[in-house]
């Protein structure tokens, strides 16, 4: 039986070998893209939800004040709670850049279980400019930005523009192991679906979209309930014949955990979110993970195979770390998640852990609160223990 363990577990790290060279591949392909020229620039409200003085928050929202974009641009910032600390960070912005057109919201309404869209449906009503961008408050952005953003949205048939992310570490060992995971699993795990058209990405860290085209689809109160508001947009553009294109740029996903209970929860909700998007898909990622697989191999008495494909999988990955970072990113960064790779078999671990665990139960913790993850993806408020 024994024997048996070893021969699957090496076939499915060789898998994950393979797996790796494409993601590298992929990685390759994706810097090389060129941006597309600005035809017209239309003025732009950015909406960025807010909770809570994270770290990094004003130095994230200033970037978008610093653009090299030659129309309008309005920012909009949102909270349910008036005294919320970003309301203070928000303000100071407006000191510090008094020239850039900016709104503060506050409005307690709730609009369903995922608070981040009440917020958005709150901030509906101080849009001003046809074209809309949605971004996390975790995000940085190059000065380049709107210009390739507003670009992307004008090509033909194009209804929604998203952007990938690095990460970018904060605050030491778990925040690099963060930023870590971002680099050598999300990522390449996106590109390769987007390169073999197995993934239709639209991610928080941007979408843009018209304003016409969000009333359309019925504005962002019908998706009040998702777990995966993000998705959701992007499918419902979908849905009206729009595709929703990947902007040739990525911006830096700030990585704030300081702590494994942190990250674990961070991670166990992005992995559930995944797996009520695409659960086959989901299951099929099992082979983006080849070092465990290797190390059990060993385990199962294939040391010497077992060893090898070790190896490799660290060399692939590492290999993999090294294109990433040599992407085009967005955004200046002050410390790079490259600088973590000896942690890589620490992170190819932890993901393993994350990717099983993500099968046993429905419950993620989202801030300081606990939902159940419905079948049709939305969520509901838990009373139970938190994942």
């Amino acid at each position: 039986m024994m024997w048996i363990t070893g021969l699957v577990c090496m076939a499915l790290a060789t898998l994950g070998c393979v797996y790796l060279l494409c993601a590298v591949w992929s990685c390759v392909k994706f810097a090389r893209e060129r941006r597309p020229k600005l035809a017209a620039a239309p003025p732009i409200t950015v909406l960025k939800p807010l909770r809570g003085a994270e770290p990094a928050l004003l130095s994230n929202l200033a970037t978008l004040c610093n653009q090299n974009y030659p129309a309008a641009i309005q920012l909009v910032f949102g909270v349910q709670d008036p005294t919320d600390e970003g309301v203070a960070v928000a303000k100071h912005l407006r000191d510090l850049y008094p020239h850039q057109q900016m709104d503060v919201i506050v409005d307690q309404t709730v609009h369903g279980t995922n608070s981040k869209v009440s917020n958005l449906v709150n901030m509906t009503r101080a849009i001003r400019h046809p074209c809309i961008i949605v971004a996390d408050s975790d995000i940085s952005v190059d000065p380049d930005y709107l210009l390739c953003v507003a670009a992307m949205l004008q090509q033909p048939g194009v209804g929604g523009v998203t952007c990938l992310y690095r990460g970018l570490p904060l605050t030491g060992f778990w925040s690099g192991l963060s930023a870590l995971g971002i680099d050598t699993h999300f990522l390449p795990s996106v590109l390769v679906g987007v390169r073999f058209g197995l993934a239709a990405p639209c991610v928080g860290s941007t979408i843009a979209l018209w304003k016409h085209q969000l009333d359309e689809i019925g504005g962002f109160a019908v998706f009040a309930d998702c777990l995966a508001d993000d998705y959701a947009i992007g499918a419902a553009l979908r849905r009206k014949g729009l595709k929703v294109a990947v902007a040739p740029l990525l911006v830096a996903h700030v990585c704030p955990e300081a702590s494994l209970l942190q990250l674990w929860r961070h991670e166990l909700r992005w992995a559930r979110t995944i797996r009520s998007i695409d659960p086959l898909g989901y299951v099929g990622s099992v082979i983006s993970h080849p070092l465990p697989f290797a190390l059990l191999a060993v385990a199962a008495g294939a040391t010497t195979a077992g060893a090898v494909l070790a190896i490799l999988a660290l060399a692939c990955r590492l290999m993999l770390l090294q294109v990433t970072g040599r992407t085009n990113v967005a955004a200046p960064f002050q410390e790079r998640a490259s600088r973590w790779g000896f942690l890589i078999p620490i992170r190819d671990l932890v993901s393993f852990a994350v990717f099983l665990w993500s099968f046993f139960g429905r419950r993620i913790t989202w801030g300081e609160r606990t939902y159940r993850v419905q079948d049709d993806g939305t969520m509901i408020r838990s009373k139970g223990v938190k994942a």
